[in-house]
């Protein structure tokens, strides 16, 4: 039986380039055996941590939205995804509100397999390491997480600009080797 993987996709753009590189490493994982679920972010209602701190006791926020079953499914998962379009070197908003709401059980997301996704118009795939570094500081916070991919594909710009590139091929066999 195949790893349970979520798929987080954080583009603002449906069929935007980290969108689609998300359904490339879908078609990837699925061959493998993999059971794969995407949830689009845009589709979400989640919103800003207030910093209120009841979730340290509680491990529970207090704001009713789509995290709390989000949350859920990121912990029931074996792997996540994580992907996102650059932004000024750094992850979308989507992405980040979606981490900073973790805190109630981030405890819970230790141990688990992650990759990562992002796309720039941006051609210097050193500049990609910024973002890289943002995910990064999330999985650094929990214990034991294994980082199993990390796709940067820069120099696409426009929606659906990523088709016929080297970077769906890379985004499939990420999947594919899940």
């Amino acid at each position: 039986m195949g790893k349970r993987i979520l798929v987080l996709s954080a583009s603002p753009r449906r069929g935007g380039n980290s969108d689609l590189l998300c359904d490339e490493f879908i078609r990837g994982a699925a061959e493998a055996g993999h059971r794969c679920e995407k949830v689009f972010l845009r589709d979400q209602t989640i919103g800003y941590c207030t910093g209120c701190g009841v979730c340290n006791t509680t491990h529970a926020c207090v704001q009713k939205d789509d995290m709390a079953a989000l949350l859920q499914k990121m912990a029931d998962a074996d792997g996540i995804v994580l992907a996102t379009p650059v932004y000024f070197y750094t992850m979308d908003a989507q992405l980040k509100t979606l981490i900073d709401r973790t805190v109630p059980r981030y405890t819970e997301l230790s141990g688990k397999e992650f990759w990562f996704i992002a796309t720039a118009a941006e051609t210097d795939p050193a500049l990609l390491e910024r973002t890289m570094d943002g995910l990064r500081g999330f999985t650094d916070c929990l214990e034991g997480p294994v980082e199993r991919g990390a796709l940067r594909a820069g120099g696409v710009w426009e929606k659906g600009e990523v088709k016929g590139t080297a970077h769906m091929q890379a985004a499939y066999r990420m999947g594919k080797n899940a």
